[in-house]
């Protein structure tokens, strides 16, 4: 250490231990103890705000000013009111008439709150009431920086922006390169001599690069598949994010791989569910050489392996006979469903001739699709189609009827499919990523977009989580304690539907009545549901299976627990998997070790709160040329000390080996374009075949 420099660092240490802090925890990370306290004193009011403020952020709410005094003789504000974001109560909405759906209630009466008044002696502001404790949620870390307090930009982003319109950059390329300079993406460096480095190793190289680079991070999966000659042919992977979203999510997935990489033509393969907002949610990607049964066989293996082993109750996939195969081998409990839009398209196009003859011929196709409930009724619908017709030779009809059991509505209602019928989520996903490709796009660009999508779904269930905290549920009936208790558990979505079913109930009528079996039909539709109820157990059966394939209760279920005198929902009706605390509970690896989310969560917390503490530092030490010595010599012995401080910290740290597996399968003649590539852990050079 520099001896010239050490009354400068001790200067810091002194001036540190002055400061009279106290330490908190908030999600296992350390931070100043921003509690306000009676007698606590600021220079100003704009002062006492930013603290506030800080402490609400740190704490997990927002804040608003509510009133303020000032003095009648000079202008000077007195006292100043801060309050929770939630304080009070919304006044009537004098549009209410005027809109069909009037804006949502956000606020929950909160008496959180913050008061400071002028004490003239000491020309300062001082705290003379404070209430901590809040009626609601107080939102998670994930959350911090939505409420309306907290959307603040520094002086120098502000200026960027500035310079950014001028230039005429769209606004939401030059929000994303921010984003990217504050780490809220993954930096992506697009200098040229930052290119030319990433691919001097080869695309397959690169590749590997990356993945372990993703392997800082000990929940991401991958694998790789490699034929006789070792040589990798297909790959797949899952971050820890995907991993923890299918122990969730997972009991319904998609799985799609019509859409290719448009540089190479390799099928790109996307597993997809369905969230507690029914938005998109990604479980896993792969890149596949080709699309025959040993290729898919080993993808459903590493899927289910990457998964801990846990399989979906429902996989909905398109009409690949290979890939039918290898789900019975691999997952012969799981259903198999079959995507009823992709069957809507073929028809289109194998029996376009009758769908132009004939208009009933279309009706009674879907009818059969999704209407009949009994299977001998769809049977008796099938054959009465085929005759009125004349098309009982026609190939595809008799193709796509052997495959009925996954895709009739008669069979599909056996099983639990979250409401999904299609691989549509999957079509969704391929959709929003070809926006970002290119024909002339390499491998590494090709991740880099990806993840890209990946990030920008994520924020839009980001969005969803906060609004159904933020957002109180719009009740149509304040006293049914049924609905008040749906409004308090499931998100809004299914909070939506669930009213909308609850609705449905009050206009029907039980028709007959027999020990525990009730006949139930709607005002307005003759049909009648056979339902069973069991006061004891609480239980109601009915033969809708609204519950059982979509996992909410129907109208019919809905009468009869009413007609049982049972005004709330019983708790075995209430799936996880649509409520807001659907993410509750911490989740395992297949290494059995608690899944980390984001490696970066941590780092990007400190980082946030640094970042404007030492511009402020930086615009005040600017001020004079004495200053401005003073902190750089501070800032080269920080770098120095810090350096050590990393170095000792990771001494030891084991270098993480490349996952793969080997496993040989038949394959056609390749070409000999081989990278050598020396895989970090691996013995020996491996010969990796370039996924170009």
């Amino acid at each position: 250490m520099n001896g010239s420099t050490i009354p400068i660092v001790e200067g810091v240490e002194k001036l540190v231990n002055n400061i009279d802090v106290n330490i908190v925890q908030n999600g296992g990370e350390s931070a100043v103890n921003y509690t306000p306290h009676l007698e606590m004193e600021f220079e100003s009011e704009a002062a006492a705000y930013e603290f506030y403020n800080k402490y609400s952020r740190i704490i997990g709410f927002g804040i608003r000013r509510e009133y303020g005094n000032k003095s009648k003789k000079d202008g000077i504000l007195t006292s100043r009111r801060f309050t929770c974001f939630k304080e009070g109560k919304r006044g009537v909405d004098k549009r209410d008439h005027l809109t069909k759906e009037g804006r949502v209630e956000t606020r929950t009466g909160c008496d959180a709150r913050m008061v400071i008044s002028l004490d003239r002696k000491i020309g300062k502001y001082k705290v003379v009431d404070f209430v901590a404790q809040h009626n609601h949620f107080l939102e998670p870390p994930v959350y911090f920086h939505t409420p309306r307090s907290h959307r603040q930009i520094s002086e120098s982003r502000a200026s960027q922006v500035v310079a950014a319109d001028e230039s005429r950059l769209k606004r939401k390329d030059f929000h994303e390169c921010g984003y990217k300079q504050d780490g809220g993406i993954d930096a992506v460096g697009y200098l040229q001599t930052r290119r030319m480095r990433s691919l001097m190793y080869g695309e397959v190289g690169v590749l590997l690069m990356h993945f372990k680079r993703q392997s800082e991070n000990p929940s991401f999966y991958y694998d790789f598949q490699m034929d006789v000659e070792e040589q990798i042919t297909n790959v797949f992977w899952a971050d820890a994010q995907m991993i923890n979203d299918y122990e969730y999510f997972g009991d319904v997935v998609t799985f799609d791989t019509t859409y290719m990489t448009n540089k190479d033509y390799r099928p790109l393969g996307v597993f997809v569910g369905l969230n507690n907002h029914k938005q998109m949610v990604v479980f896993g990607a792969t890149l596949l050489y080709d699309e025959t049964i040993p290729s898919f066989q080993w993808l459903f293996e590493t899927f289910l392996k990457a998964m801990g082993g846990e399989k979906p109750k429902t996989l909905l996939t398109d009409q690949d006979e290979a890939m039918a195969k290898a789900i019975s081998i691999v997952m012969p409990e799981t259903f198999h469903g079959l995507c009823t839009w992709r069957i809507r398209e073929n028809a289109q196009i194998h029996v376009n001739h009758l769908c132009q003859e004939s208009s009933k011929f279309c009706s009674d196709f879907e009818a059969c699709i999704d209407l009949h409930e009994e299977e001998g009724v769809f049977l008796n619908a099938w054959n009465v189609l085929l005759v009125e017709h004349n098309i009982s030779e026609d190939a595809w009809l008799r193709m796509i009827f052997q495959l009925k059991e996954k895709w009739a509505w008669a069979y599909v209602r056996k099983h639990f499919t979250a409401g999904m019928r299609s691989t549509q989520l999957s079509e969704s996903f391929n959709a929003e990523l070809k926006n970002y490709l290119k024909s002339d796009l390499n491998l590494v660009q090709f991740f880099t977009h990806f993840e890209r999508v990946v990030h920008g779904i994520r924020n839009n269930e980001s969005q969803a989580d906060y609004e159904s905290r933020h957002e109180l549920p719009k009740l149509k009936m304040k006293r049914a304690p049924m609905l008040v208790q749906a409004g308090n558990i499931y998100n809004p979505k299914t909070f939506e539907e669930f009213q909308e079913k609850y609705e449905e109930y009050l206009g029907t009528c039980v028709k007959n009545l027999k020990e525990g079996l009730y006949v139930v039909t709607n005002y307005d539709n003759n049909k009648e549901r056979m339902v069973i109820g069991n006061l004891m157990d609480q239980k109601v059966a009915c033969d809708c299976r609204k519950f059982e394939t979509h996992g909410i209760l129907c109208s019919h279920a809905l009468k009869v627990l009413d007609v049982m005198n049972i005004k709330l929902i019983p708790q075995h009706y209430i799936l996880k998997r649509w409520t807001r605390d659907a993410r509750l509970g911490s989740n395992q690896d297949l290494k059995g070790q608690r899944i980390e989310l984001d490696i970066k969560a941590y780092f990007m917390k400190r980082y946030n709160e640094l970042c404007p503490q030492m511009v402020k530092l930086a615009n005040k030490a600017s001020k004079s040329h004495e200053t401005y010595t003073f902190l750089s010599k501070v800032y080269e012995e920080s770098d120095k000390i810090i350096d050590d401080m990393l170095a000792k910290k990771f001494v030891g740290v084991e270098s993480i080996e490349m996952c793969h597996v080997s496993i040989p399968i038949a394959m056609e003649k390749i070409d000999n374009n081989v990278h050598t590539l020396d895989v970090g852990g691996e013995q020996g050079i491996k010969k990796v075949r370039s996924l170009k």
